[in-house]
């Protein structure tokens, strides 16, 4: 099949390898991105796997969280535009939100807008929301929400303003002030590295699997290894998988603020040993705002001569 220039321009964007590179991928998987994505991977040719398109949706994360850390809520709401996002009237709706996400007992979308609004039963979620885009004259969308109720300790952090939003849950003994830092401390390293998953022993096979098959096609193209036997291969196979799991764990990342390279988890019972308590991260949510969301890109100049004519 024939392949687009707008089709090579989105897999440079995606997996940030040269131009034939991607053309050739492109070709040899019949122009289907993910797999061309994987070819690039495999070959060792993709120098990033960046996410599907640009995440520029507007709005912001909120959390509501008890005053004794045993139930949260976090929620994404958004705007169309960064201007409104910072607007403190939306920014107290979607406090609000963040209230009726926590007080709901919904477990989809569909459902919380459908229940009465708590602050005015005589409408819905949904008709608040509606309500709302006419005062605040743009579209406006919730678009998903989260909560967690322990008999441990809820810690929540916030970054730049709303963009990211993070909750962590302990099992603890403690709610001191230095076991609220120490977890604030470790939703900060949520909010800065993204990671995955809580532990390597949450990774399922067929990740592991994958991601196997990945490291073992590059392995193999490389020229370094044509003569290294298939046993010394699979060593160096297990070792960068495990490497790559630090990565994505959150317990066994390498804390972002330690001085001796300790992992988090090291970090956490190091906390726990010093305040005399006991702490086990259990759980963590991270919402970015437009996380995975294309907005369309606007050309002004090209709308205004539009116009003109």
């Amino acid at each position: 099949m024939a392949i687009t220039a707008s089709q090579v321009k989105e897999l440079r964007e995606l997996s940030g390898a040269g131009m034939m590179d991607c053309k050739k991928a492109l070709s040899n998987t019949d122009g289907d991105m993910d797999k061309a994505v994987e070819w690039l991977r495999e070959n060792g040719l993709a120098k990033a796997i960046k996410k599907a398109g640009r995440i520029a949706a507007e709005g912001i994360v909120a959390v509501d969280v008890d005053e004794d850390g045993k139930k949260a809520s976090i929620v994404e709401v958004n705007s169309e535009t960064d201007f409104v996002a910072k607007n403190e009237k939306f920014q107290a709706y979607v406090a609000e939100v963040a209230a009726q996400a926590k007080a709901s007992v919904a477990t989809d979308i569909d459902t919380f807008l459908a229940e009465p609004w708590a602050l005015d039963t005589s409408m819905t979620v949904d008709g608040k929301l509606k309500a709302m885009v006419a005062v605040i004259g743009e579209n406006m969308n919730i678009r998903r929400f989260d909560r967690i109720t322990t008999d441990g300790l809820i810690v929540s952090y916030i970054h730049a303003g709303g963009k990211i939003g993070v909750l962590i849950e302990a099992d603890t003994d403690s709610s001191s002030d230095g076991v609220k830092e120490c977890l604030r401390n470790v939703a900060m390293q949520v909010a800065a590295l993204n990671p995955k998953y809580l532990s390597s022993d949450d990774v399922d096979e067929e990740y592991k699997e994958h991601e196997k098959e990945i490291l073992l096609s590059q392995a193999k193209n490389d020229p370094k290894n044509a003569e290294k036997p298939d046993g010394i291969i699979e060593k160096m196979i297990v070792g960068r998988l495990n490497k790559e799991l630090k990565e994505v764990c959150l317990l066994e990342q390498e804390y972002v603020k330690a001085e001796n390279k300790e992992n988090v988890q090291t970090y956490v019972q190091n906390i726990a040993k010093s305040c005399g308590c006991q702490i086990s991260i259990k759980k963590f949510i991270r919402f970015e705002t437009g996380e995975g969301i294309e907005k369309k890109e606007e050309d002004f100049a090209a709308e205004v001569a539009a116009q003109m004519k």
